[in-house]
C-alpha cells in the first residue's frame, strides 16, 4: 500500500464546522478570565470539542492549546469526541451500584448495541457510566441529557426506554 493509500484509509471523515461561531463566544466572553464558560458555551454550539475548535480558541485567544486540553480532560462535563443524539448517563455511585447498576449498563449495552462509553454507529446514543448524580433514594439512576432523570432503573425499564427513545427519534 502507498503512503497516500494509507493516509486515506486512515482519514476519517471530519464534519464541517463553522469557526464562526468562535469568534461570537469569544466577542462575548474574555477568554483569559473565562476559558471555562468559553469552552461550556462552545460545547453547547457544537455537542463537543472538535480539535479545529481548540485550535481557533488558541489562535484567537493567545492562550495555548495546551492549556485549553489541560482543563478539557480536567472536567469531566467536557468532550472531545461527538455524542450521540440521546447520551444516556448511568450513575456507578455507590448506592446505585448496590442497587443494580452493573445490571443496568449490561441491558444497555445490549439493547444499544454498544458497550459503555461508546456512541453506537447511527449517532443515536452515547453510554457511559457516571460518579454519584446525587439522587440515591431513587437508585439505581439514569439520565438521558441534563434534562430527563429515571430512577429506580431495572434492565427491563432500560430496554424499554431505548424503545421509546428511538420511538421518539422517529416521530421528530
Amino acid at each position: 500500500m502507498t503512503r497516500q493509500e494509507t493516509e486515506q484509509v486512515q482519514a476519517c471523515p471530519v464534519p464541517e464546522i463553522d469557526l464562526s461561531r468562535v469568534a461570537e463566544v469569544l466577542e462575548e466572553v474574555d477568554s483569559r478570565a473565562g476559558l471555562i464558560t468559553v469552552l461550556q458555551r462552545l460545547q453547547a454550539i457544537y455537542g463537543y470539542l472538535p480539535e479545529v475548535v481548540v485550535d481557533e480558541v488558541s489562535r484567537r485567544s493567545g492562550v495555548a492549546a495546551s492549556r485549553i486540553y489541560g482543563i478539557i480532560t480536567f472536567y469531566a462535563q467536557f468532550t472531545t469526541e461527538p455524542s450521540g443524539r440521546y447520551k444516556i448517563s448511568v450513575c456507578q455511585g455507590t448506592a446505585c451500584h448496590v442497587a443494580g447498576a452493573p445490571l443496568i449498563i449490561d441491558a444497555f449495552e445490549e439493547a444499544i448495541g454498544v458497550t459503555c462509553g461508546c456512541t453506537s454507529e447511527d449517532g443515536l446514543f452515547t453510554l457511559e457510566g457516571v460518579n454519584c448524580v446525587g439522587a440515591c433514594a431513587l437508585a439505581p439512576v439514569v439520565r438521558v441529557g441534563e434534562d430527563e432523570t429515571h430512577g429506580r432503573m431495572t434492565p427491563d425499564a432500560a430496554r424499554d426506554l431505548v424503545a421509546d427513545l428511538r420511538t421518539r427519534e422517529v416521530e421528530e
